[in-house]
């Protein structure tokens, strides 16, 4: 039986020892009150009986998985109960002779058709019994006095056999709809449980943020990806207006707008960070047609969009680098031509005093052009990594020891950190050309005074960290300082932080600048694990 039998059931209970009660009880008050040739006694020992029965059917039936045969026996339980109280009652003469037609309904609604039916037949019988016992003065002890024609039995049985076979068809067709009803409702019902069910989990695991904007611009929906991407709680946003959480969205709320299939904005992060999202909108209407407000859907492009600048960075050093490996070459021939013949010129004694001196000026441009094309070939066509086991504790300590004598780093607070373990695989010379360059450049930065840190962390990635209490470098500029020829330097050829980015990127590795906490820059070089060191053991 379902929870819904145990429910009718329940009611059933309820409903029959409230009606036992008021009619019953209040039978009994005007009968004890009034000149009646009745005993009210058996209508108070009736009463008694229903409340017993009613408590015993409710103590077992928490401990019943069928109540069918419960149902049947309850059935029978009422018909014996109403048929006793017509006999006690005067039986033609009784006023609860309807009472088999609440016990019929009641059928309806616990048993089957068939059973309705059949529960109408054994009202039958039993009120035409009485009236048969009662018209052949057989009732013995329940006999009472009753002065009725023939005529009278005969019309009570045809009226009330014909009212209990019309209310079990009427009733039992109508609690089988009902139960087809409920059971329809029941089915829609979880199926409308489990729908939401599933689109709550689909919103709060769905990667892309959602959010409802009322016509009144307020926001009415966040899911939990919306939360994550903008570091809002649903409670800090939900009825807050969105054009001023989000300043983008303030042309896209207005039911009149057209939808956005495809749009990207900026949004300020609460902890400061400029994100960069991509978003589309669909207007959301009820179902009458009445606008519902405009659900936005976005997605956080942020670092997409960083990957996306690295490989258009790395597509424009690539071009760059096969135009200067052979342009250099072209070049370094000629000019140690000029620089070759400016030399033997020089040496003429003929020649005048300012002469010599263009001469010389010369030559020296012609050297420092060929140390220029010597950066464009590294640059160009860095070496492959010839990689070797390295002790990284063992190589930063050399390189402090090494900035430790340069003049440059003599008023510089230069720290090292290498936490073991310490031994990675890499070209030893090459990323010592890295770290030498990035100092070299923290101290230019710095003008040489302040607190140079370089920092070694094991890990998946290990990462190399240089960082400076200089003055930083400028937000607006900072996505440009690894392009070739890009320098903020009056005298730089823009190659020094290109041949880095080459270097780190042919070690499979990334670099990346941001703030730093010692006032400075931060470069951050991340490895990924190499073979041959500790970093690949578990």
């Amino acid at each position: 039986m379902t929870q819904a039998g145990h429910r009718s059931l329940i009611w059933y209970l309820v409903c029959r020892t409230a009606v036992i009660t008021l009619v019953l009880g209040g039978a009994a008050f005007f009968y004890l009150h009034g000149n009646l040739a009745y005993s009210v006694t058996p209508l108070f020992f009736l009463v008694g009986i229903s409340y017993v029965h009613a408590i015993v059917v409710a103590l077992i039936l928490p401990r019943l998985n069928n109540l069918w045969i419960l149902n049947q026996a309850q059935i029978v339980w009422d018909l014996l109960l109403v048929s006793a109280l017509i006999l006690t009652t005067g039986a033609v003469e009784s006023i609860f002779s309807f009472f088999y037609l609440l016990v019929i309904i009641s059928a309806s609604f616990l048993l089957s058709r068939r059973l309705t039916i059949l529960a109408a037949a054994s009202s039958s019988i039993l009120f035409g019994g009485i009236l048969l016992l009662q018209f052949y003065q057989l009732l013995g002890p329940f006999q009472v006095p009753t002065a009725t024609a023939d005529a009278v039995f005969l019309n009570s049985l045809f009226v009330h056999l014909v009212a209990f076979f019309l209310t079990a068809m009427l009733s039992g067709t109508l609690a089988e709809r009902w139960r087809q009803s409920e059971a329809l409702y029941q089915r829609k019902s979880i199926d409308f449980s489990e729908l939401e069910r599933m689109n709550r989990l689909i919103l709060s695991h769905i990667s892309s943020g959602v959010m409802l904007i009322n016509p009144q611009g307020r926001i009415r929906a966040f899911n939990l990806a919306a939360s994550d991407i903008t570091g809002f709680s649903l409670q800090q946003v939900y009825d807050a207006p969105a054009a001023e959480l989000f300043p983008e969205f303030n042309k896209i709320v207005t039911p009149d707008t057209e939808p956005v299939n495809r749009a990207e904005g900026f949004f300020a992060h609460p902890s400061g960070e400029r994100l960069s999202f991509g978003y589309a909108t669909t207007l959301v209407k009820g179902n009458h047609g009445e606008p519902l407000g405009t659900l936005v859907t976005f997605q956080d492009l942020t670092q997409l969009k960083k990957i996306e600048e690295q490989l258009k960075r790395s597509d424009r050093l690539a071009a760059i680098g096969r135009l200067s490996a052979g342009l250099a070459h072209e070049i370094r021939n000629p000019l140690a031509s000029i620089s070759g013949s400016a030399q033997l010129l020089g040496e003429n004694e003929q020649l005048s005093a300012e002469d010599k001196h263009l001469l010389t000026i010369m030559v020296k441009e012609a050297d420092r052009l060929n140390h220029l094309l010597t950066d464009f070939l590294a640059f160009a066509r860095p070496h492959r990594p010839q990689k070797t086991v390295v002790d990284m504790a063992v190589m930063i300590a050399e390189l402090g020891r090494m900035l430790q004598r340069d003049l440059r780093f003599q008023e510089i607070d230069v720290q090292m950190n290498a936490a073991p373990p310490c031994q990675v695989s890499l070209d030893r010379s090459q990323i010592w050309q890295v770290l030498w360059d990035l100092s070299i450049n923290a101290a230019e930065a710095m003008k040489g005074q302040g607190t140079l840190l370089i920092t070694y962390a094991h890990g998946n990635p290990w990462t190399l960290t240089i960082e400076d209490s200089g003055p930083g470098i400028a937000p607006e500029i900072r996505e440009r300082i690894f392009e070739p020829f890009f320098s903020t330097k009056d005298k730089g050829t823009g190659l020094g932080l290109s041949t880095v980015y080459s270097i780190i990127e042919a070690h499979g590795g990334t670099i990346r600048a941001e703030r730093s906490t010692l006032g400075g820059e931060r470069f951050i070089m991340s490895f990924p694990h190499a073979a041959g060191g500790e970093d690949d053991q578990p």
